[in-house]
């Protein structure tokens, strides 16, 4: 993801017009989530795990049914062929199984299997006390209680923005002509 490119400096502060402040507030979350997201890549608590790894083995230990592929792909930071490459690796270490999709035999699920649980569990009990140290030093409760409602907002209007696009997509194609 790139960022407006309107330079250093542009923080939420600067530029007066709503414009301005929407991406001096957009670059400031970008920053901010580059930061953190370097932290904790450096922390020594992955095990032999990569941070994008652990980030498919947590979206799938909240899916307790498993996920199809294309569920997975748009729930995490990695390309479609990226998470097809991730999965094939994470199967061959066991962490996680290909079931069929009881909605349709043709297709999958992905779910973790319980040695990729054990290990979801290990690794997020560390990351968790790293997230903690990392958000408590600066924000405190009332803060971080409103940088939740504000993600919350953004990420909402953002899926309803995705689905109004793939809506008119679908709506172009039913007129297309053969």
């Amino acid at each position: 993801m790139t960022t407006t490119g309107a330079g250093p400096g542009t923080g939420a502060g600067h530029g007066a017009s709503a414009p301005g402040q929407a991406i001096g507030a957009w670059e400031s979350l970008f920053r901010a989530q580059v930061a953190l997201a370097r932290e904790f890549a450096a922390g020594n608590i992955w095990d032999e795990l990569s941070p994008y790894e652990y980030d498919v083995l947590y979206t799938l230990s909240t899916a307790p049914e498993g996920l199809r592929s294309t569920e997975l792909n748009r729930l995490v930071l990695l390309t479609q062929s990226g998470v097809s490459r991730m999965i094939a690796r994470l199967n061959d270490r066991g962490l996680i199984e290909r079931r069929t999709d009881p909605d349709d035999a043709r297709a999958h699920r992905i779910a973790l299997t319980e040695a990729g649980h054990e290990l979801q569990r290990a690794v997020g009990r560390r990351h968790a006390r790293q997230i903690v140290q990392a958000m408590t030093r600066a924000l405190d409760a009332d803060s971080l209680r409103q940088l939740d409602e504000l993600c919350t907002k953004l990420r909402t209007a953002a899926d309803a923005a995705s689905e109004a696009r793939n809506s008119t997509t679908d709506t172009e194609k039913d007129h297309e002509t053969p």
